[in-house]
């Protein structure tokens, strides 16, 4: 009984990657796009979404690091004069990131992650995008938040950025795997 089971389910496993592959070969990103997932994440909520979606797509994971790493005082949202607050209530603020991607030309699809502070994106997510030529590029954002939806900062993203093609983002917060892989697909 339990090898039936255990057969049935990898079976089911292994149908679901095929179809997610051809899906994948299919889609409106042409034949095996080359994705990646680049991702801010202060806590590590936002790493785990980019991981799980780098395991789906078969995506590159990059982590944009600040060059001073936020403690926790840092992100203490309450304090107005601590970084992070301090940062969001400056428009032009860029934070320095450690290093840039080295080869973002090797990649058509971008994923581009961060928490929501301040129903933005953070501006270190303005310093990736300023910092690397995302043109021709499609690109997808993705958030968490504790309690903001991604509209606001996705809607701010695309105004300041124009010239890129963006497709609807999504606030992921705890998704299961059945529900990215519909997400990705259904891209």
């Amino acid at each position: 009984m339990k090898t039936k089971i255990f057969l049935t389910l990898a079976v089911g496993i292994l149908f679901t990657n095929i179809h997610l592959q051809a899906m994948t070969r299919n889609s409106s990103y042409g034949e095996n796009p080359r994705v990646l997932i680049a991702y801010f994440s202060a806590t590590g909520t936002t790493a785990r979404i980019a991981r799980q979606l780098a395991d789906i797509t078969g995506g590159t994971l990059y982590a944009i690091r600040p060059e001073r790493p936020y403690t926790d005082d840092d992100l203490d949202w309450r304090n107005p004069r601590s970084r992070s607050s301090v940062e969001m209530n400056d428009p032009e603020s860029r934070p320095a990131i450690r290093e840039k991607m080295a080869d973002i030309n090797a990649y058509d699809v971008i994923y581009v992650g961060y928490p929501v502070w301040w129903d933005l994106a953070p501006r270190i997510v303005n310093t990736f995008i300023e910092s690397h030529d995302l043109r021709g590029k499609t690109v997808i954002p993705f958030a968490t938040s504790g309690s903001s939806p991604i509209r606001n900062s996705a809607a701010v993203l695309r105004s300041t950025y124009p010239e890129l093609r963006w497709q609807e983002g999504r606030l992921l917060n705890r998704p299961d795997e059945r529900e990215l892989r519909e997400w990705v697909v259904g891209r």
